[in-house]
Formats: C-alpha cells, sequence, structure tokens
C-alpha cells in the first residue's frame, strides 16, 4: 500500500522546479508533467500575442501566460494562458506564487501526455474556482473545446470547418480562427 505524500500551498510555493518539467498542484498532490515543447509554445505564444495586441485589452483586463492560479486551498494549476477580467486584480501582489484567484478565462494547449481524466478535473477546477469559461486546445486534431459553467457539454469547433473562437462576455470584439494557430 502506498500513501500520498500531499503538500499545502505554501510547500508547493517553496519548490524549485528543475529543468524539463513544471509542477501543478490538485487536491494536495503534486502533479509533474514535462516541460511544453516547441510546437506547444508556438501556438501558446500564437493567441497570447493576438490577446495583448487585442485594442483596448487593457480596459477589458490583463492577460498572463503560465502564471500559478490558486483555484482552492490545496489546488494550484497554471493555464498556458489565462485572462482576468478589469478591476479583479485591483489590490492583489502580483509578485505573489501563486496568484490567489481564478482566471476569468483559462486557456490550455493540449499535450499528447495529457490524459482525459486529468483534463476534466482541470476544466472542473477551474470552473467551481469562478472561471467563466475554459479552452482546451488540441493541435493534434485541429479541435477546441469551450466549457462554461452554465453547460455540462462543451462547445465544440474544429480548425477544417473555418470555425472561429471568441468569448464576447468577456471579450467583446475578440475573435481568431482555429486555422491560423492550429
Amino acid at each position: 500500500m502506498t500513501t500520498k505524500t500531499l503538500l499545502t500551498v505554501n510547500e508547493y510555493a517553496a519548490l524549485d522546479e528543475p529543468a524539463g518539467v513544471r509542477y501543478e498542484l490538485s487536491n494536495g498532490e503534486l502533479i509533474v508533467t514535462r516541460s511544453s515543447n516547441h510546437r506547444h509554445n508556438n501556438i501558446r505564444d500564437r493567441i497570447n500575442v493576438r490577446l495583448v495586441a487585442f485594442p483596448g485589452i487593457g480596459s477589458l483586463g490583463d492577460v498572463s501566460s503560465g502564471t500559478d492560479v490558486q483555484l482552492a486551498a490545496d489546488v494550484v494549476r497554471r493555464p498556458d494562458i489565462c485572462f482576468f477580467r478589469a478591476g479583479r486584480l485591483a489590490g492583489v501582489d502580483l509578485d505573489q506564487v501563486p496568484m490567489p484567484l481564478a482566471p476569468d478565462l483559462a486557456i490550455e494547449i493540449v499535450s499528447r501526455n495529457d490524459r482525459a481524466d486529468d483534463l476534466l478535473l482541470k476544466v472542473s477546477q477551474y470552473l467551481q474556482a469562478g472561471a467563466q469559461a475554459v479552452w482546451l486546445l488540441y493541435p493534434g486534431t485541429r479541435l477546441a473545446y469551450r466549457y462554461i459553467p452554465a453547460r455540462r457539454e462543451p462547445e465544440v469547433r474544429a480548425a477544417e470547418t473555418g470555425d472561429r473562437f471568441e468569448e464576447p462576455g468577456l471579450l467583446p470584439g475578440f475573435s481568431f480562427a482555429l486555422s491560423e494557430v492550429l
């Protein structure tokens, strides 16, 4: 019988990540994954650049990538990209790791090593913590899934059919064709 060693958020924040790995914390359990590959980072960067360059983004909120966010007392996730609505970061120590709040939008680029049950747990953790939307982008299939709190089933969009991704309630006017990033 094996026992798991559970960590607190403070213990997690004190860890040093060795080169080639990244950490997250799920229900106190340390999750260790490989660092992202070039394709993954390229997709993240293409979306991030579009968000940061979007006219008026500063009045809508703040965009970040690779930032640890605390979703519960024992849950820390690191979305590839996150968006916080304007005013939500007021009074938050931006040097604090992890950030003590959930993003309004969390975007994850799915890697080959990611397991479906782990991804769905992550999506539910984001939504339970207050995220308004979670996007999972699958480079291999060129599909994207949008999860929101009010629906149990995701919206699915495909690059091949010219589908666009947008989040009008959070980012009015922002949109991109999936084929441009996947």
